[in-house]
């Protein structure tokens, strides 16, 4: 078989265990979901999977990550063209974030993960990487350029960031404790746009 076409089908499955598992993991639990159980349903033996993967830990740890990831995954370039137009840049990282929010399986998995969290170090260091350094970054980058182009008062980016983000993860939170217990999140769901009406009134020129 051609070297292309082995590592095009290796690309593949390493991808169809990913998707399989990320399901099982948020259905089943970290426990529940067997590297056995993951095979089955991805449609491989069990030993093949160790062909991707070394254990259930790194696969856990690489659905993580997707999960951790940035809501906002933008160039730098594009970060500065978007926060030159100033409550725009905010609303777009806050709509991506909403959707993640609601969106059912990763919320499923974010529960998985905060209860994870208090039990795993490489998970906390991935979740302090992935997903708290990298939106930090990201938000304190965009409000730098909002300051030098006198858009906002000047301040210290990065604290702006903490306050601007730890509000969604806040709601984020929210929504997933009330839907743990089968209760409404319908006086959450326009939260996010306010935020965003309160912040920017609170930070512009």
């Amino acid at each position: 078989m051609p070297k292309n076409t082995e590592k095009t089908k290796c690309s593949s499955t390493k991808e169809k265990i990913l998707k399989v598992s990320t399901t099982l993991f948020s259905e089943l639990g970290y426990r529940g979901a067997s590297v056995r159980k993951i095979a089955k349903e991805v449609g491989i033996r069990e030993s093949a999977i160790y062909n991707h993967y070394k254990n259930k830990e790194e696969i856990f740890l690489e659905v993580a990550k997707g999960i951790f990831s940035s809501p906002f995954s933008i160039s730098t370039e594009e970060i500065k063209e978007l926060a030159l137009r100033g409550k725009p840049f905010l609303s777009k990282f806050s709509m991506q974030y909403k959707m993640l929010t609601f969106d059912k399986k990763n919320e499923n998995m974010f529960r998985l993960l905060m209860i994870e969290l208090m039990q795993n170090r490489d998970l906390r260091e991935q979740f302090q990487s992935e997903f708290h350094n990298k939106n930090i970054k990201l938000l304190s980058e965009g409000f730098f350029i909002m300051m030098q182009n006198s858009m906002i008062k000047s301040s210290d980016p990065i604290l702006i960031a903490y306050e601007f983000v730890s509000t969604l993860f806040y709601i984020r939170l929210q929504v997933m404790l009330l839907r743990f217990d089968s209760l409404s999140t319908n006086a959450l769901a326009t939260q996010f746009e306010k935020h965003v009406d309160f912040f920017w009134e609170s930070i512009k020129i």
